[in-house]
């Protein structure tokens, strides 16, 4: 057995692989790799000296020990996010790739005999898979990458060395499977979305608390709420004749019936649509 090493792992998983048909899968697995070995290329990694575990539906890359972290997070993540989301954009919902993306790093032993020994690759792919992670790219349905990182990860990387990530854009996540035991803080976003207000579907929850509510400013000074600058009561406030009664009041003066009764003013005739009082002389009321 050989000393295990420390390296950079990234866990990759498609989003709905189980749900394709066969030849969906066939073609999927296909165009995954390929946007992988572009996105790689095209940042100056090369894809071929990664060491992977391949899944169907994704992989586990250790990465060599020479690698640069912010290039892998701060560049190559976007760059496959990009290619993700101009592949999809001329393919139907069945046919998109979409990609769950862990980033880790730790002791590995490479010469396992059935894979890679090791506390971090079983941490890295567990973030992975978690639902936090899951539900944040089903918000975004344009999305191509929801990338998840450990706190060391984000501590030293995308805080420190961020190239194209943003790292106001990343919320922290409580990655959890009691089944398994784990319980860990991780960090999430999803590449070129904000994760602060997510247009989440039904089934897709939020992994971030709600904004809060907003409240209403209090009055000014002098200023009743409701009223204005007087402190006089709204207009919803003022007395109300009851209902049934008949009477109009406007000011002090009262029409009841064919009356006008209040300080000077009288009104004569039918309470109609209009009404037209005056001081100290008679009125008329249609």
């Amino acid at each position: 057995m050989r000393h295990p090493e420390r390296r950079l792992l990234i866990s990759v998983d498609m989003e709905r692989y189980s749900r394709r048909t066969n030849l969906q899968q066939y073609e999927a697995q296909k165009h995954f790799r390929e946007l992988l070995h572009e996105a790689a290329g095209d940042v100056g990694l090369d894809r071929v000296a990664w060491t992977t575990q391949q899944a169907g539906d994704g992989e586990l890359a250790i990465l060599p020990r020479d690698v640069a972290e912010s290039r892998v997070i701060g560049r190559f993540v976007p760059e496959l996010n990009r290619r993700l989301r101009s592949y999809n954009s001329s393919r139907v919902p069945a046919a998109r790739i979409r990609l769950r993306v862990a980033v880790h790093q730790g002791l590995v032993h490479l010469d396992g005999a059935n894979g890679f020994p090791g506390n971090a690759v079983v941490f890295v792919c567990r973030l992975c898979e978690a639902d936090p992670v899951k539900r944040a790219l089903a918000a975004f349905p344009d999305a191509g990458v929801a990338l998840v990182v450990s706190a060391e990860i984000y501590r030293d990387v995308v805080t420190e060395y961020p190239e194209e990530m943003r790292p106001e854009r990343f919320r922290r996540v409580e990655v959890a499977h009691p089944d398994k035991g784990f319980r860990e803080d991780a960090w999430l976003c999803v590449v070129d979305e904000d994760l602060s207000a997510p247009p989440a579907p039904e089934d897709a929850g939020t992994p971030l608390p709600a904004p809060a509510p907003a409240t209403t400013p209090p009055a000014p000074a002098g200023v009743a709420p409701g009223g204005d600058h007087r402190g006089e009561p709204p207009e919803s406030a003022a007395p109300r004749t009851p209902p049934g009664t008949g009477d109009i009041r406007t000011g002090d003066v009262r029409v009841d019936g064919q009356n006008a009764i209040g300080h000077g003013a009288t009104a004569i005739g039918s309470v109609g649509r209009d009404l037209n009082f005056g001081g100290g002389r008679k009125g008329r009321a249609r």
